[in-house]
């Protein structure tokens, strides 16, 4: 077998080449549903794990706009339309300096099986910009977004492709996109979630990532007779997935201890509660992107340039970007007593380190685990497609019933001799939805 998935990652890989992570994101699911792929004829004759390796669109397009001095700027903007075998393409927009090919097509590869695991009728896709919105003033991003949406408006819409916010990308920049959609085919649709509120946005959007996490994890302390209450976690980041995550995890009485930002990590022993909460929030919305001032104001210590992973601690949900948790990281949390990692960014451990956390503890990739964001956006689509909201409680109620059967499939695929690999549960559940749809719709 191990033969078989080698010559496979060869060839794409000579199809793809310098598309490190998009090398990374397949070859962890490759390896994963090859047993279900290969034993299973009607899959290999129609080669769908070949077609799920190819997008079914890559759109790339120049995004010429002014800056305040009144000079063209340019960036380069992506829409990588991955797999619509089970719905609209769904996926995020990104802009950040690290946007490249490569990264937009991991991670649109990686959310059509997230997506598939929702239940929901979505398919899979992401896209975004090289634009980096951090130092730019409001009418600047206003300029950028209005130029990328002018191209992008020909290639997405309600019924075809549904993008969403991501990093660089929260309300404000979405509503500015829809502003603009809205203008050119002057049509008021749900093409766009995580919309404000005002115009057709969901409730609790921005705390879904990581509230969906935490109900993950619920379940899977569960599957070990033991609940939240008393855990002591590790919170990589400081945004709105650690907010969400952080929310839950208090709410549900377990005590997190850290938070990190691109300047260290800072240790409360004391814990996070509400008040800290809405302090890290008010930094960030400062776009004082940093955790010292936290540490200063608080009493915590705080670890110059480090990651959070060498605390000691029951839980650890890296939630900042991908790649976060290296193998040395993973060895560090298990050596220190750490029992469950829930990897609430994505793809946020190295192939290393996924590999020997799975291997020695409960661990949760993901695909599956941060499905949250994603499952509220598709709520927000069906909220505009009934022209009609639904409050609070009835959102968080349905996201967490979604959580529990993201967690049941990853279970029933992932259970072999009595022991639970999610990693193996996420990918076959997620890759058998899809294969079954695309062979009743003609392998297309």
């Amino acid at each position: 077998m191990e033969a078989k998935i080698n010559e496979f990652m060869e060839a794409l890989k000579g199809r793809t080449p310098g598309e490190a992570e998009f090398h990374q994101a397949a070859q962890e699911v490759i390896e994963s549903v090859w047993e279900t792929y290969d034993s299973n004829p009607k899959y290999k004759n129609a080669k769908l794990l070949e077609k799920m390796c190819e997008p079914e669109r890559t759109i790339m397009f120049r995004v010429p706009w002014f800056n305040d001095n009144g000079e063209v700027e340019i960036n380069r903007g992506y829409r990588v339309e991955f797999n619509s075998a089970i719905g609209p393409y769904k996926g995020g927009l990104r802009f950040h300096p690290s946007v490249t090919l490569s990264a937009l097509k991991f991670l649109g590869f990686e959310q059509t099986f997230k997506n598939s695991l929702t239940t929901l009728p979505m398919g899979g896709g992401k896209g975004g910009s090289d634009f980096n919105p951090k130092g730019r003033s409001d009418n600047e991003i206003m300029r950028f977004c209005q130029s990328f949406m002018t191209e992008l408006c020909k290639h997405i819409g309600p019924n075809t492709d549904v993008p969403a916010g991501d990093i660089g990308v929260g309300g404000r920049e979405i509503g500015y996109l829809f502003g603009q959609y809205k203008r050119i085919r002057n049509e008021f649709t749900g093409v766009l979630t995580g919309k404000p509120l005002e115009f057709g946005g969901s409730l609790i959007r921005p705390e879904a990532t990581g509230f969906g996490s935490v109900y993950f994890a619920q379940h899977m302390v569960a599957e070990n007779n033991e609940t939240l209450e008393g855990k002591t976690v590790a919170l990589s980041g400081f945004g709105n997935v650690t907010w969400g995550a952080a929310l839950k995890l208090v709410e549900l009485g377990a005590k997190v201890v850290t938070v990190s930002g691109p300047d260290g990590y800072v240790y409360d022993k004391e814990g996070l509660d509400a008040e800290k909460i809405d302090y890290l929030l008010d930094l960030r919305a400062s776009n004082n992107d940093v955790v010292a001032p936290y540490a200063e104001k608080f009493g915590a210590e705080f670890f110059p340039g480090q990651k959070p992973w060498g605390v000691k601690v029951d839980m650890a949900f890296p939630c900042a970007i991908q790649n976060e948790l290296n193998e040395e990281d993973a060895k560090t949390l298990v050596a220190n007593g750490c029992k469950y990692v829930v990897e609430t960014s994505n793809m946020g451990c190295t192939a290393e380190a996924m590999l020997y956390l799975s291997s020695h503890i409960a661990f949760a990739p993901g695909k599956a685990a941060n499905a949250g964001g994603v499952a509220v956006s598709g709520l927000e689509m069906s909220q505009n497609s009934l022209r009609f909201n639904w409050t609070a409680e009835e959102v968080d109620e349905k996201l967490a019933r979604i959580m529990k059967d993201i967690h049941d499939t990853c279970v029933r695929f992932g259970t072999k001799d009595g022991k639970i690999n999610y990693v193996n549960g996420a990918n076959i559940g997620g890759f058998v939805k899809v294969a079954e749809a695309m062979l009743a719709q003609g392998c297309v």
